[in-house]
C-alpha cells in the first residue's frame, strides 16, 4: 500500500500466499503490520492495495502489476520482492521528499493518489538528496476558476510569489492590476472534485477583511493541479520559518494545508430562535464552523468559533425544550457558546451523531495562543 491505513493483513491472502509463493508469505508478514496488500509490482519490487494497483496499472511501463491471489508468480519474479519490499523501495524513491510535500493517506482524492505514485516511481521526483525543487520560490500560469455571479469556470492567471508571501490572481492575461491578492498564511486549499464536479478541482479558502473567502479552481492536468497544492504548501512553509524562526518542520507542517473535519448540509434557525429553519451548506475547518447557502458561494453567511468546553462551550443532541422546530428535518443539535446558543437540525440520526462527535472533538482540545487570537477576533466581529 503506498498510503497510510488502519487495515490488518488478510490471514486468508497469506495463507493463500504461502502455498503458491511461499518466499513472499513471511515477507509480507514482517512488512505490513498495518495494510491489507492484495496486489505487487513485480517489477519495483513493492506490494500494493486495490485502489494503488489500479493506478499501477496505467503505467505499465513503470509497473508490472500481479494479483498475490490470483496471478502466477514466476521465481524469479518471487525473489526480486522478497530482496526488495517496501521499506527498501520507499528509502529509495522517498530519500528527498522536501518537508512540505503533501503525502496522500488511503482517504485522500484520486489525482493526489495518483500523481504521488507517478512524482514517485515514473518521474522520480525524490531519488536525490540536495535536489532544488520546482516547488520552491513560487509559480505563475493559467488556471480554471469558477466565477462568483455566473458560475462559469474561466482561465485566469495565478501568481504565487514566495518573496511576497502571496497569491494573487488576474482577470486577463496581461492585466497589471489583480482582481485579488491573498496572504498565504490566510489560505487552506483541499481538493474537492465532487463539490467542484472536476477530478481536479481545489478548493482555495482564505481571509478577506477578517471574513471568508472561496474560490474554486482546476487544471486540466492533474500533475498541474497538484504542483499548484504544493507550491503553496511550499511558501506557506518558507513563510511560517520567517515568522516562527525556532520553530521546528514538525511542528509548522501541521499549519500548511489541512483537509476539512466535515461537511454537509444541517438547517439552521437564526439568533431569537423564532424564525424558520432554513436549510444551509457547513464546513468545519477545526476550530471554524461556516454555514453558506449553497456549497460553491464565495463567502460565508456565517461563522461560529468553537472554543474548548473549559471556557463555555458544549454541544447536546437534541433542541432545548419548547423549540418549535418547523424545518424539514428533527434530528437536533444545540451548540453553546458563552454567548448564545445556536441550533440545527439534520436529515439522520446518524448525521446528527456524526456532527455532534466531531464538534465534541474539536472543544475537548486545548486552545493554542493563535486560536485565543482567533476567538478575539470572532467576538470584536460579532
Amino acid at each position: 500500500r503506498e498510503f497510510n491505513s488502519t487495515k490488518t493483513p488478510s490471514l486468508h491472502l497469506l495463507t493463500s500466499l504461502s502455498f503458491s509463493a511461499p518466499l513472499l508469505a513471511p515477507f509480507i508478514l514482517s512488512t505490513f503490520l498495518s495494510a491489507d496488500p492484495g496486489w505487487g509490482s513485480c517489477s519495483l519490487g513493492v506490494f500494493i492495495c486495490l485502489a494503488c494497483s489500479g493506478i499501477h496499472r496505467n503505467i505499465p511501463s513503470i509497473s508490472k502489476v500481479k494479483s498475490l491471489r490470483l496471478s502466477r508468480w514466476e521465481d524469479d519474479e518471487i525473489r526480486f520482492m522478497a530482496d526488495n519490499g517496501n521499506q527498501l523501495m520507499k528509502s529509495k524513491y522517498e530519500a528527498a521528499v522536501p518537508v512540505y510535500y503533501y503525502k496522500p493517506t488511503h482517504k485522500d482524492c484520486q489525482v493526489l493518489k495518483e500523481q504521488w505514485i507517478r512524482a514517485k516511481y515514473e518521474r522520480e521526483e525524490f531519488t536525490e538528496p540536495g535536489k532544488n525543487f520546482t516547488y520552491e520560490g513560487g509559480e505563475y500560469g493559467l488556471l480554471m476558476k469558477r466565477g462568483r455571479d455566473n458560475g462559469q469556470f474561466l482561465s485566469r492567471r495565478f501568481v504565487l510569489s514566495e518573496v511576497e508571501g502571496t497569491l494573487k490572481y488576474f482577470t486577463k492575461y496581461d492585466a497589471k492590476e489583480p482582481k485579488a491578492v491573498i496572504k498565504v498564511d490566510t489560505i487552506n486549499a483541499t481538493f474537492q472534485p465532487e463539490k467542484i464536479g472536476n477530478p481536479n478541482g481545489l478548493q482555495i479558502t482564505y481571509l478577506k477583511d477578517y471574513s471568508t473567502r472561496n474560490i474554486f479552481v482546476y487544471h486540466d492536468s492533474g500533475k498541474e493541479i497538484v504542483n499548484w497544492f504544493n507550491y503553496i504548501r511550499a511558501v506557506q512553509l518558507h513563510y511560517l520559518k520567517v515568522a516562527f524562526p525556532g520553530a521546528t518542520d514538525a511542528e509548522l507542517v501541521p499549519k500548511l494545508t489541512r483537509n476539512f473535519l466535515k461537511e454537509g448540509y444541517m438547517e439552521k434557525t437564526g439568533p431569537k430562535q423564532r424564525e424558520g429553519f432554513k436549510k444551509r451548506w457547513f464546513t468545519l475547518d477545526h476550530r471554524r464552523l461556516m454555514y453558506f447557502k449553497d456549497p460553491l458561494d464565495a463567502f460565508a453567511k456565517g461563522e461560529v468559533f468553537l472554543g474548548s468546553k473549559a471556557h463555555g462551550y458544549n454541544v447536546l443532541p437534541g433542541l432545548p425544550a419548547g423549540t418549535h422546530c418547523n424545518g424539514a428535518w428533527q434530528c437536533g443539535i444545540t451548540l453553546e457558546t458563552p454567548d448564545r446558543f445556536f441550533l440545527f437540525t439534520c436529515e439522520t440520526e446518524i448525521d446528527q451523531q456524526d456532527w455532534v462527535k466531531h464538534f465534541s472533538n474539536v472543544m475537548k482540545a486545548e486552545m493554542s495562543p493563535q486560536e485565543y487570537t482567533m476567538e478575539a477576533l470572532f467576538k470584536h466581529r460579532h
